[in-house]
């Protein structure tokens, strides 16, 4: 008699750990490509790993994600005379803005 084949057990999903800074703003009509060009940062500020900008179909609404080592990287940032340069810059486009920090987990997928 012969042993049955072994069952494969399958891989499991992983969480990477994340800092995440999210703010969604609307701005006014016809602005897109004047605020998208303010909101982007001359450099990359230290701690930062990702920003992503994604906006509604009519453009007036934008979600700006950014990845962070840390909170501490996040507000180190958010404090700074560069972001503080970088708002005003941006302030004739925005109508309205809400932000938050988020601590999670990006989802590593078996296979990928």
């Amino acid at each position: 008699m012969r042993d049955p084949a072994p069952i494969p057990v399958p891989e499991e999903a992983t969480m990477e750990q994340r800092f995440v800074w999210v703010t969604t703003r609307r701005i006014k009509p016809g602005t897109l490509q004047e605020f998208e060009r303010a909101w982007r940062p001359g450099f990359s500020p230290d701690g930062l790993h990702r920003a992503y900008a994604y906006w509604t179909e009519d453009g007036q609404e934008i979600t700006g994600v950014s990845l962070w080592d840390s909170r501490e990287a996040c507000d180190a940032w958010r404090s700074s005379e560069a972001e503080r340069s970088r708002r005003e810059i941006m302030a004739p486009y925005v109508v309205e803005e809400t932000e938050a920090f988020y601590q999670g987990g990006e989802l590593g997928l078996p296979g990928r």
